[in-house]
């Protein structure tokens, strides 16, 4: 069940259910546009902006990709969070949802937002919160992303649950139109998350959000199959969980069209997806993705702010 609390007038949203993916370098527009168009399904492409890059820099590549898919704007990658304050990711929210407000269908208003690596809780909900007020100003959709790290978390505090009871102000709680977790399998030892349970619980904590996976992946080549089919077929048992996936390394394993990888998505996408409950895999070797994940991209633009 898709939720219109926040834009009923607004940017066409996804499907009730959501295949989505990542696109880190958005600057190879055409191989972009083109691997999405053909897809059998309407995407949604959630596009990472890049840090210190203005909004002016991606001129019409929002509207071309938005063309072929339903879009979802990341405002700016974990990564970078604490080397912005709050009033510049004020400013960088505010620049970006004006200039893309048409091409936009959702905005991200904080990514793994629990990460140890994001610095002072306080500062993150301090941005958490300009972003959400920016966007519901101008009546488009919000999401947010959890990180997923109930078993590989280094102080208990950030803990994806604990954190996110404490720290985000209640009226977000009620009010976020999607809250997504990302999870990668490489980064958390231990045994694998129990979804119904994860989802049953973030559902009461966010009595109105469609929920889903926001981001998934690894860099491990013989793995990316094997995972690619288990998180695009899985289903929850929730009638609020509308999928998403969100592949990270779709520019790499799926750009262009026609690859190995980008033909699995193709299959899966053409079935329905099945039920399923805990994922089956093992424990994981933690890698720590979020310190180590770069980005594939091509021409870096030519002004950063």
């Amino acid at each position: 069940m898709l939720l219109a609390s926040a834009a009923s007038a607004g940017n066409a949203v996804p499907d009730h259910w959501m295949v989505g993916v990542t696109v880190t370098d958005p600057w190879r527009t055409a191989a972009v546009v083109e691997a999405l168009a053909a897809l059998p399904r309407r995407p949604t492409a959630r596009i990472v902006f890049d840090e210190f890059v203005p909004a002016s820099a991606y001129g019409d590549i929002p509207g071309r990709i938005h063309a072929v898919a339903h879009v979802m704007g990341g405002i700016l990658d974990s990564a970078y969070v604490a080397r912005y304050s709050v009033e510049r990711y004020d400013r960088r929210v505010n620049e970006y949802v004006r200039r893309f407000a048409d091409d936009v269908d959702i905005w991200e208003i904080g990514n793994e937002v629990n990460g140890e690596w994001l610095g002072d809780p306080e500062a993150v909900v301090r941005k958490i919160t300009v972003a959400y007020d920016a966007v519901r100003g101008r009546h488009s959709r919000t999401a947010l992303t959890l990180y997923y790290n109930e078993t590989c978390s280094e102080k208990p505090a950030n803990r994806m649950f604990e954190w996110a009871q404490r720290n985000i102000p209640q009226r977000i709680k009620d009010g976020v139109d999607y809250v997504f977790v990302s999870y990668y399998e490489d980064d958390c030892e231990g045994p694998p998350p129990d979804w119904e349970a994860v989802f049953r619980q973030l559902g009461d904590l966010f009595p109105g959000a469609s929920l889903g996976i926001g981001e998934c992946g690894t860099t491990k080549a013989s793995r990316k199959a094997v995972l690619i089919q288990r998180y695009y077929e899985m289903r929850v048992d929730h009638p609020r969980f509308i999928g998403g996936y969100f592949w990270w390394y779709f520019n790499e394993d799926m750009v262009p069209r026609g690859r190995p990888l980008w033909r699995l998505l193709e299959q899966v996408q053409r079935h329905r997806p099945r039920a399923q409950g805990k994922s089956r895999s093992p424990g994981r070797e933690r890698l720590y993705r979020h310190r180590e994940r770069t980005r594939q991209r091509s021409d870096t633009p030519p002004t950063q702010v």
